[in-house]
């Protein structure tokens, strides 16, 4: 039997699937939705746009540090308390930013919004933690589609929020938000432990349990290299669309929803998928459609001009890969240590971080052919990572035939 037992009723379970998605939507808000403030950001604070970027990558790093250390705690104390702290964290430093008129203590207070924001690491260990089988798939195919198109439309949300509400309007929303599902946490949750009776270990032997297997780093690897395809594409999408075509933002904003679009299409495909075959034959499907979506996207960089449907077909084709790719991955991965969970998902997220920031870093140094530039990248990427799926399929097939011969050998 799954260990991963569902516990919830169907009402619960329904309230469960609104608190996953409200978390994945909250993720979209401090980073995604405040882009197009940066102008007035600048002008409040008297600074300039490039410093007020800066606030982006403390941000990142207030995230990064605060899951590393949330993920084995949850394994631990449990996930509810954690939950909750960290969104009365995350609203304290969301309402600090609006009420400061001083740039430093702006910086200071994005900070303590990132480390509350850490505890949204734990909505893989709650899939987890509340459902089994193909429902767990199947929730984490839905929050990989929601947070693509959230991602999508924050752009619009974005610009809507600071013509009504000013650079404030995305903090206020913020704020808003992490109330509901601090309220909503507080009453669907319990206070129990995760995973009862499970294996209980200090923080680095966690840590060494999981990334010491090769296939629970194999599984994440291969969701982190999927996530950096469509992360690296929309980083650099501004510079495509906006500096090199010369797009206006509202056009700009209408083409991320023809992507956010996409996903929609991408989860529908992958949720089917999910029924007929095997979470491997998903991931290869997933990093094959990768890999089509980087040749096309090469061969119309050598015989077209740049256009916007240049780089959108073979976008679309990426996206559905992804949203295939990444749940199957991140479900194999998650299985391996149900008695970990938040240590699993804390190291998970922290891989795909760091992958996708590294690598759309990469690709965005090359801004005179960045079309071609992501061509490649997928190309490699999917490459690498149904080599790395490969592997893991082997060492399977290994173990199991050991475990076969091993009992006529005694």
């Amino acid at each position: 039997m799954d260990k991963g037992k569902s516990v919830v009723t169907p009402r619960q379970r329904r309230g469960a699937v609104s608190l996953l998605l409200a978390m994945v939507l909250l993720g979209a808000f401090p980073l995604d939705v405040l882009l197009p403030s940066f102008p007035a950001l600048a002008a409040h604070f008297q600074t300039t746009p490039a410093d007020i970027a800066l606030s982006i990558s403390l941000f990142a790093v207030g995230i990064a540090f605060a899951q590393v250390l949330i993920g084995p705690l949850s394994d631990t104390i449990g996930r509810k308390g954690l939950l909750l702290a960290g969104m009365s964290v995350s609203m304290l430093g969301a309402l600090g930013c609006v009420m400061t008129d001083d740039y430093t203590l702006f910086l200071i207070f994005r900070v303590v919004q990132a480390i509350g924001c850490g505890c949204f690491v734990l909505s893989q260990a709650l899939v987890q933690d509340l459902f089994e089988g193909e429902e767990r798939d199947r929730l984490r195919i839905l929050m990989v589609t929601a947070s693509g198109i959230f991602i999508s439309v924050s752009p619009l949300a974005g610009t809507f929020l600071q013509a009504t509400l000013g650079w404030r309007g995305s903090f206020w929303v913020f704020t808003a938000l992490a109330a509901v599902v601090l309220i909503k946490a507080w009453l669907l949750l319990d206070n129990s432990r995760p995973a009862s009776g499970g294996i209980r270990l200090g923080f680095i032997q966690s840590y060494r349990r999981v990334l010491g297997n090769f296939q629970s780093v194999g599984y994440w690897l291969i969701s982190a290299f999927a996530f950096a395809c469509h992360f690296s594409f929309i980083v650099i999408s501004p510079l495509i669309f906006m500096d090199q075509l010369q797009l206006a933002p509202y056009d700009f904003s209408l083409i991320l929803l023809i992507y956010g679009a996409a996903y929609i299409v991408g989860g529908i495909v992958a949720s089917v998928l999910n029924r007929r075959i095997t979470p491997g034959r998903q991931i290869i499907t997933g990093l094959s459609l990768i890999l089509l979506s980087g040749l096309a996207m090469l061969y119309l960089a050598a015989h077209h001009a740049l256009a916007p449907a240049t780089v959108l077909i073979p976008m679309l084709i990426c996206t559905a890969g992804t949203t295939i790719t990444r749940p199957a991955a991140t479900s194999r991965a998650m299985a391996l240590f149900p008695d970990n969970a938040g240590t699993s998902a804390s190291a998970g997220s922290t891989i795909i971080f760091i992958s996708g920031g590294l690598i759309s870093a990469l690709i965005s140094l090359s801004p005179a052919n960045l079309q071609a530039t992501l061509g490649y990248s997928f190309v490699l990427l999917s490459c690498v990572a149904l080599a790395l799926n490969s592997g893991i399929s082997r060492r399977l097939r290994s173990v199991q035939a050991s475990a076969l011969v091993q009992p006529g050998s005694e």
